[in-house]
């Protein structure tokens, strides 16, 4: 196996107080990320973003027009503390869970640090408001394929919304949509053999209740160049890499799936088998958390991923 680095890059629900503060501290690289977000960001989300990282509070580290931005950055600087300058050719791969796939998309050059940090928070201030606009949620099933979450879906969308929005892992798929349709799908789960919990979201991501929000993210990502990445970036919509097709090149493509996104399931599951099967490489996970790795333990157990959360020297 080639021992270039397949790196996976993590989404919302990683962040946590102090993420990326051992990298700032220890990598004069990664620190240098984290300023360069300060200074571009200003004081657009209330306190510097290094702070919010750093110290939290927990309640504004958590609302998703912080959390996204803070997990991008946090993840580019451990990417610099980790790999130093390691240029996108001599990855073999990269992916990232909803959120994540605009840090791989950076990573493996596709658009600078600077464009990929001012989407990542256009993005979490239009998911904020999307979420805010709606009352709406997300429930995980436990020990779902896809035809018994659509089952449940069916079942309990009622005249609202409900759609299957993360496939994580065997046995872990999370719905969305409205918040009633949500509550009777808690008890549908059961007529199914399944176990379902609500969870502690703003909204229902990756649903059609985030449309507003797709619009949104759409008018900014037509003004950003998207250019070709050196390694494959797998798409979270199709778990496949990003590529031209015969009627798009590989720019447009990619600003359509990062748009259809918002809509659209999470495929991660899919993307990390696509991974394992077709790249050779060894599997890293970017900070913060540890949730990449856990999750490929589900997916695949044969599936070693190196995590970088902190240095190596603090994590062992």
């Amino acid at each position: 196996m080639s021992n270039q680095p397949i790196i996976l890059c993590p989404g919302q629900g990683a962040q946590v107080i102090g993420m990326g503060k051992s990298w700032s501290d220890a990598s004069p690289a990664a620190r240098r990320i984290f300023d360069r977000a300060d200074e571009v960001l200003g004081d657009r989300l209330g306190a510097p973003l290094s702070q919010l990282c750093f110290e939290g509070p927990a309640e504004r580290l958590n609302r998703t027009d912080i959390a996204q931005p803070a997990l991008y950055v946090a993840g580019v600087a451990s990417f610099h503390g980790e790999f130093g300058d390691l240029g996108p050719s001599e990855l073999a791969a990269a992916a990232g869970l909803s959120l994540g796939e605009y840090t791989a998309l950076h990573i493996a050059g596709a658009f600078s640090f600077e464009d990929g940090l001012e989407l990542v928070t256009l993005r979490g201030r239009a998911m904020q408001d999307a979420a805010e606009a709606a009352d709406s949620s997300m429930v995980a099933l436990i020990g779902a394929d896809e035809q018994q979450a659509n089952a449940v879906c069916d079942a309990a969308r009622g005249d609202g919304v409900l759609v299957p929005a993360n496939f994580n892992a065997p046995g872990q798929i999370v719905i969305s949509g409205s918040m009633a349709a949500c509550d009777r799908a808690v008890d549908e789960a059961g007529n199914h053999g399944l176990r379902a919990t609500k969870l502690a979201v703003a909204g229902a991501f990756h649903s059609p209740i985030m449309q507003p929000a797709a619009d949104r993210l759409k008018e900014a990502l037509d003004g950003v160049s998207v250019a070709e990445p050196g390694c494959p970036v797998v798409s979270n919509v199709t778990a496949t890499p990003h590529a031209a097709d015969s009627g798009e090149d590989f720019g447009a493509r990619t600003r359509r799936l990062l748009v259809e996104q918002l809509t659209s399931p999470v495929r991660w599951a899919e993307s990390c088998v696509w991974l394992s099967q077709n790249v050779s490489g060894e599997f890293h996970e970017l900070a913060p958390n540890k949730v990449l790795s856990g999750l490929m333990r589900r997916i695949d157990r044969s599936v070693k991923v190196t995590n970088h959360d902190a240095p190596r020297e603090l994590a062992s």
